[in-house]
């Protein structure tokens, strides 16, 4: 496994290593020991595995949760999506900051998304399976979301006018999130 560090302290994209001949491949989507320190930066346990599926356009996020932050280890499964994660810790030197790491199936890659961190994704082919494994199980009444096209983030989604839920669509700014954590 090789685990490359983004522009976002504490963002990281794992490359697993994959076995392959002419009948296919195998690969470790985790493993506790070997995720620990290496990837999380503690020994945290997966308590959740969700699984979206999404159309092109599809805008999910930018999502958190607040008590109860969820790290997100996340990867395609089918597609290619773009996946952003963006810094909310009040007091941390990378507030309001984000990274964007692009995850197509064939690559394998994953990205970790740090607790206390808001995460989202736009689907870039015909269709997309996202994975989510989650630290946390969701609870909707911390759940939580920042505006998509926050102009103070200024994230680069490469789609101008996304699918999105009613409720990303009306989504705070940063700025006027009610809730937020706090960089420890």
């Amino acid at each position: 496994m090789n685990v490359v560090e983004t522009e976002l302290p504490g963002v990281v994209v794992v490359e697993p290593r994959v076995f392959g001949d002419d009948r296919g491949f195998f690969l470790e989507l985790f493993h506790r020991a070997r995720y620990g320190d290496d990837v999380f930066g503690a020994d945290l346990e997966v308590v959740q595995i969700n699984r979206s599926h999404s159309v092109r356009g599809t805008l999910r996020g930018l999502h958190y949760q607040e008590p109860r932050a969820q790290g997100k280890l996340v990867w395609v499964l089918e597609g290619t999506v773009r996946d952003v994660a963006v810094d909310i810790r009040r007091g941390s030197p990378s507030f309001g900051k984000h990274a964007v790491v692009d995850l197509t199936a064939g690559q394998h890659k994953q990205v970790w998304v740090p607790p206390g961190f808001a995460h989202g994704f736009v689907v870039m082919s015909d269709e997309a399976d996202f994975m989510y494994a989650c630290t946390e199980a969701y609870a909707p009444e911390c759940e939580h979301s920042i505006l998509w096209n926050d102009p103070d983030i200024g994230i680069d989604w490469g789609i101008e006018d996304p699918i999105l839920s009613e409720k990303d669509g009306r989504a705070p700014r940063l700025a006027d999130a009610a809730v937020l954590p706090r960089y420890r």
